[in-house]
C-alpha cells in the first residue's frame, strides 16, 4: 500500500518507490539509523548509562526467567497498585543487537505515571531466526498472564516495542493477554530489509518476509497506536503511515502519532517523563 503525499508534507518521497534503480550502500542507508543521526552514538551512550543507574535503584525485579535461553529474561517494575496497567516493553537493533538491560530507563515515565513496566529479553540473530525470535515474545506474554500476578503485574498488558521492537509488538497485538500496542519507530514491511546488509545475519526466508510483515498480514481490531518521530529516515515514516492507512481501511482502531522534531533515537525521550507525549498515548489507548 503506497500513500500519496499532501503538497505541503515535508516528508521525502519513500526511498523504495526506486528500489530497484537504488546502488547496495543507497538501500542500506535508507535503514541506517545510526548513519542518518549525527550524535547517535552520545545518545546511545547516554542511555545506556541512564538505564544502568535505573536497574541499581531497582533491582527487586530483574532478570526474570521466562524461557531457556540465557536472554530469554525479564525485567520488571511493578507498580504500587498491583492492578496497574503495565507496559510491556520490546527493544530494538533491528533483532542483531540491543539488550533489555540498555532500555531501563524507559521505564521511568510509566512508572512515575503509576504503570507497572516490563522490560522484555530475546535471543539475538544470528543465533536465532526471526521466526523464534517473534516466537520467544510470544512466550514472554505467556508467561507475563501466568506469573505476573505473582510480582505484583496483575493489569492490562499494553505491548510496545521501538525499532525492531516495533514490529515485534504488532506481530503480537493479538496475543490474548495483550490489550493494545504502541508501536515506536518499527519496520513493517521485511521484503527491502532481505536486500540489504542487515541480512547478512538475519537470513530472512521467503515465508518470514510474508507472515512475520505486519504490513503483509491482516489487520488485529484491537487499540494500536503507532508512532514514529518526525526526522525519521523516509522508509520508516512511510512505513508507519502505510500500516496505519492499512488498519485504518479495516477500520482497526488507533493513532498515528507523530512525535514532534524527534528522530530515530531521541523518539524515546517521550517515555522517560510521565507527561511525555508517549506515555500520554498509552493512557490514551486504554481510554479509548
Amino acid at each position: 500500500m503506497v500513500l500519496e503525499f499532501r503538497l505541503d508534507d515535508p516528508t521525502p518521497a519513500d526511498p523504495r518507490r526506486r528500489w530497484n534503480a537504488l546502488a547496495q550502500e543507497a538501500r542500506d542507508a535508507c535503514y541506517d539509523n545510526t548513519r542518518a543521526v549525527a550524535d547517535s552514538a552520545a545518545q546511545v551512550a547516554a542511555r545506556n548509562a541512564a538505564s544502568a543507574a535505573y536497574r541499581a535503584a531497582h533491582p527487586a525485579g530483574l532478570d526474570v526467567p521466562y524461557g531457556p535461553g540465557p536472554r530469554n529474561a525479564l525485567d520488571l517494575y511493578p507498580a504500587r497498585d498491583g492492578a496497574a496497567p503495565c507496559l510491556v516493553f520490546i527493544h530494538g537493533g533491528y533483532w542483531q543487537r540491543g539488550a533489555r538491560e540498555l532500555f531501563a530507563c524507559f521505564a521511568q515515565g510509566p512508572n512515575a505515571a503509576g504503570w507497572s513496566v516490563a522490560m522484555v529479553g530475546y535471543t539475538l540473530a544470528p543465533e536465532a531466526s526471526l521466526t523464534r525470535i517473534v516466537a520467544e515474545i510470544g512466550a514472554a506474554l505467556d508467561w507475563l498472564a501466568a506469573h505476573g500476578a505473582a510480582h505484583g503485574i496483575r493489569g492490562p498488558l499494553i505491548l510496545s516495542g521501538w525499532s525492531a521492537g516495533g514490529l515485534l509488538t504488532a506481530l503480537h497485538l493479538g496475543h490474548p493477554a495483550v490489550a493494545a500496542g504502541l508501536a515506536i519507530s518499527g519496520v513493517y514491511d521485511l521484503a527491502p530489509i532481505r536486500q540489504t546488509e542487515l541480512d547478512a545475519k538475519l537470513s530472512l526466508t521467503d515465508a518470514e518476509v510474508e507472515t512475520l510483515s505486519p504490513l503483509r498480514r491482516p489487520a488485529v481490531a484491537k487499540p494500536l497506536c503507532i508512532a514514529y518521530g518526525s526526522r525519521e529516515l523516509p522508509a520508516l515514516i512511510h512505513d508507519a503511515r502505510n500500516l496505519h492507512a492499512l488498519r485504518a481501511a479495516a477500520h482497526a482502531p488507533g493513532a498515528l502519532l507523530p512525535v514532534p522534531d524527534a528522530e530515530h533515537f531521541s523518539v524515546l525521550d517521550a517515555l522517560r517523563r510521565p507527561g511525555g507525549i508517549l506515555v500520554r498515548a498509552a493512557h490514551a489507548l486504554l481510554e479509548g
